[in-house]
């Protein structure tokens, strides 16, 4: 049973998931804006929130816990260095998800997520 259970499962085993997140939230920071299946985009949501939070806290441990997430060094480094000035004064909310048209293929609902 799955019965409170809030983690969207995406259809794969738990490696392969964490793996997915993991390359979506790095790809989102890195270019601004992606466009995925909103399921994706609700389930990364909460994970990139976090990741900008800790950048905007700056601590050693918060960078650490950033780098050990985030796939490419040199993006935490710049995350970090650039979060002041652009969401220094907003308490949360750093990203939005957008409905688009459905996939060609599948039909399956599509989205924009994009950082504010």
């Amino acid at each position: 049973m799955r019965h409170r259970c809030r983690v969207a499962q995406l259809g794969k085993p738990a490696d392969q998931r964490k793996a997915l997140l993991r390359a979506l939230t790095t790809e989102l920071i890195r270019h601004g804006k992606i466009t995925t299946t909103r399921t994706r985009a609700k389930a990364m949501q909460p994970i990139a929130e976090k990741m900008i939070t800790l950048a905007k806290e700056g601590s050693l441990e918060a960078r650490r816990q950033a780098l050990g997430y985030i796939y490419d060094k040199q993006l935490v480094h710049k995350l970090f260095a650039n979060v002041q000035s652009r969401y220094g004064d907003r308490n949360g909310g750093y990203t939005r998800v957008l409905r688009t048209v459905p996939r060609r293929g599948d039909n399956s609902e599509m989205a924009v997520i994009e950082l504010l």
